[in-house]
């Protein structure tokens, strides 16, 4: 199998600490995205830091920087979103724009699953 070099966004969550783990064990080099906010919840920045112990790379990002956001998709081959959201609320769908122009600008993610 061909390894990739993937990027989770939302590695934290309750989805997203799994994609983790199965991305590691597949053996894929494996990005997560460091969000600033991450850094003020102490059990998240614990599971970044276990993770990064297990050989996943952090990349300081944040939805809301679309130049930061650019240059960590620059990096990878693949994306998976898990970022937890109320779709109703609106702010999840923003998010996820902002996530697909900055795919577009970076130009490597052939790609794009809804």
């Amino acid at each position: 199998m061909e390894k990739s070099k993937v990027l989770i966004i939302g590695g934290t969550g309750y989805i997203g600490k799994r994609l983790v783990k199965a991305s590691l064990s597949l053996g894929h080099e494996t990005y997560l995205l460091k969000r600033p906010e991450n850094s003020l919840d102490i059990d998240k920045l614990q599971l970044l830091m276990s993770f990064k112990e297990q050989g996943a790379k952090l990349v300081r990002a944040s939805l809301d920087d679309h130049e930061s956001l650019v240059n960590a998709l620059k990096q990878v081959d693949v994306v998976i979103s898990a970022v937890a959201g109320v779709p109703h609320r609106g702010h999840y769908i923003l998010q996820q724009l902002k996530l697909i122009d900055a795919i577009k600008e970076a130009g490597n993610i052939k790609v794009i699953h809804n």
